[in-house]
């Protein structure tokens, strides 16, 4: 029997138990911390992922938004100068001379009231 003697069992204590209990629950203390920090950070992540994305989105929309000014300023432009075109006084004699057939009136058509 000369391997058994080499084996030697060992009987552990209350204590031993105990402090190895203790250990466990440190343990399971440390991976609840990690995985809270890991989901703290995780969550940290796609925040700032979700405001990237409405950051880049907003951009957009402004850039659209700028464009549409652009052009409705242009637009305001054109009609401002039809809109003079349109009521000109020189215009609006020809068109009713053409049109109307209307004459400059004579010295005895005009009355003046007081």
């Amino acid at each position: 029997m000369p391997a058994a003697e080499g084996v030697r069992l060992r009987v552990k204590t209350r204590t031993e138990t105990r402090t190895r209990r203790i250990d466990r629950g440190e343990r399971r203390h440390y991976h609840w911390a990690v995985l809270s920090l890991s989901l703290c950070l995780v969550g940290v992540v796609l925040l700032h992922v979700w405001v990237r994305l409405q950051v880049v989105r907003m951009g957009y929309a402004l850039s659209t938004t700028s464009k549409l000014e652009s052009q409705l300023e242009q637009e305001r432009r054109e009609l401002t100068v039809e809109l003079a075109t349109l009521t000109s006084p020189d215009r609006l004699e020809a068109m009713a001379r053409k049109r109307l057939g209307l004459v400059a009136p004579e010295k005895g058509q005009v009355v003046v009231l007081p």
